[in-house]
């Protein structure tokens, strides 16, 4: 196995699961028919939940968990589905190269049903244990069943693609690293070029860092609990699920995998999934220091619910209130269900509209989160799918609402009071220059406060301040990026 010039293995490690002769003996292989191959079910289901995500825009993690629970797959079967799909829609990019040149034909000319199948076979070449000969013949009969008349071309082009190992391909087809860094390191590690300049570009120009980054992404990144203030205590929580506390956040345990939805904590509301980082910036915004009174607070886009969660059990035990904006009404239906019992009042409307709604008046309220919509950079690793989704053109309107949506909280905020303005996207046009271009056309002075002291001591990799941004690669977290705002 080699390594780039940067010193990392750009495909991570093997997936090692026992696949070398398809399903083990219990697996359920059903019949299709009279000369119709037997169904392998979890490699069907993988195929079905990436063709579902290409053909219909759907999301893998809303997809995936009901097939599986709709064809019955559990422990290992699941395990493998589940690693053959999201592995596959990760590195769909270098996937797609390497089909185009064993096919002799870009892979857009291939049907779609021959097309997904394909990326799921070369996957299982590349990047996992499964022997050679089970990852063509398996991937030859789910062309059977999807596409009878391309099983020739399937073969053919499987066993191209076997006859290198992603070294190899990366080899032949990648640009230089000396000439060309940032087109090596998209077609090594599987980003689009534009995503990994940007990301890049937020590391300050080390090439080697942002190689570590785009193989973190390519991971597949442990599920994050948050023990609700008051509700439960970490260190009980992760005994009660089997987990480990977190590193940083003082409400994270760790799990290992699983199906968090189904843990009592969570459905009785002591507990609720979330990455550490957003644990993180929420924390902050609760505990920086504030002069006067401090009883009125609010999410200006709380949809899902997650912070306005971890907010709202803060502000039971401090005798604040919280009062939670969403515009979208099933995001804001989500956001009463995860803020449930807790001091919050959830409002149906556009952050936009303070000063011009009665219930969001300006110079009101104490403390202000602006979670802002953005790209999702920051969340590659959970989001499989929206690194070929998301495209430069959308930073123009995107970079235009949270400039909007920081101004409404600038306004709603009173003098002395704080806005933590927060993406889960580390590029600079989404974080410094949103966040300055917002500070300076508001219209009163505005002052920046040093987020590192709020964030959990001895935390690596926070730079200079008085903004941070957070690292999977450093941090373990999502690219969560924090400024704090002081209105004077």
């Amino acid at each position: 196995m080699t390594a780039d010039r940067s010193g990392f293995d750009r495909r991570g490690p093997r997936r090692d699961f026992d696949r070398g002769r398809g399903p083990r003996p219990d697996a359920d292989r059903r019949g299709r028919g009279p000369g119709r191959p037997a169904l392998d079910l979890p490699r069907h289901v993988a195929y079905q939940a990436i063709a579902a995500v290409h053909r219909d825009d759907a999301y893998a993690n809303l997809v995936l968990p009901a097939m599986l629970r709709d064809e019955g797959l559990t422990g290992r079967d699941a395990a493998f589905a589940t690693e053959l799909t999201y592995g596959a829609l990760r590195h769909t990019g270098t996937l797609d190269a390497i089909i185009t040149d064993a096919a002799g034909r870009d892979v857009q000319r291939i049907d779609p049903p021959v097309r997904d199948a394909l990326r799921l076979g070369a996957y299982q070449l590349l990047h996992t244990r499964v022997p050679a000969h089970a990852a063509v013949s398996s991937t030859v009969d789910l062309v059977r069943t999807v596409a009878p008349g391309a099983t020739g071309f399937a073969n053919a082009v499987l066993r191209e693609v076997a006859g290198r190992d992603v070294d190899g391909w990366v080899a032949k087809l990648a640009p230089s690293a000396e000439t060309d860094p940032i087109g090596h390191l998209a077609l090594a590690y599987s980003h689009p070029q534009w995503i990994v300049r940007a990301f890049a570009e937020a590391l300050g120009g080390d090439l080697g860092e942002t190689a570590r980054l785009l193989i973190e992404n390519n991971e597949r990144p442990p599920v994050h609990l948050c023990a609700r203030p008051g509700l439960a205590d970490p260190a009980e929580l992760a005994d009660e699920v089997g987990g480990a506390p977190g590193a940083f956040s003082p409400y994270a345990v760790y799990l290992s995998g699983g199906a968090p939805g189904e843990l009592s904590a969570v459905a009785q509301g002591r507990a609720h999934v979330q990455d550490e980082g957003s644990q993180l910036v929420a924390h902050a915004l609760a505990t920086a220091p504030l002069d006067g009174p401090d009883g009125r607070w609010l999410d200006l886009c709380a949809g899902p619910g997650g912070k306005a969660g971890l907010l709202g059990a803060l502000a039971a035990q401090r005798g604040a209130r919280l009062t939670a904006v969403e515009v979208a009404e099933h995001r804001a239906r989500l956001v009463a269900n995860a803020t449930r019992g807790l001091p919050v009042a959830v409002l149906n409307t556009d952050g936009r509209t303070v000063g011009a709604d009665p219930k969001l008046p300006e110079e009101h309220f104490d403390r202000v989160l602006v979670d802002a919509p953005c790209t999702g950079l920051g969340s590659l690793r959970r989001r499989p799918e929206s690194r070929w989704r998301r495209q430069p053109s959308d930073l123009p309107p995107l970079t235009r609402l949270q400039r909007e949506l920081l101004t409404a909280a600038l306004r709603a905020v009173r003098p002395g009071g704080l806005v933590a303005y927060v993406t889960c996207s580390p590029h600079i046009v989404e974080t410094h220059v949103t966040v300055t271009e917002a500070s300076r056309r508001c219209g009163f002075p505005v002052d920046f406060v040093d987020a590192r002291p709020v964030l959990p001591a001895g935390m690596p990799g926070l730079e200079d301040g008085p903004t941070v941004q957070l690292w999977p690669q450093r941090h373990g977290t999502d690219a969560m990026f924090l400024a704090l705002l002081r209105r004077g």
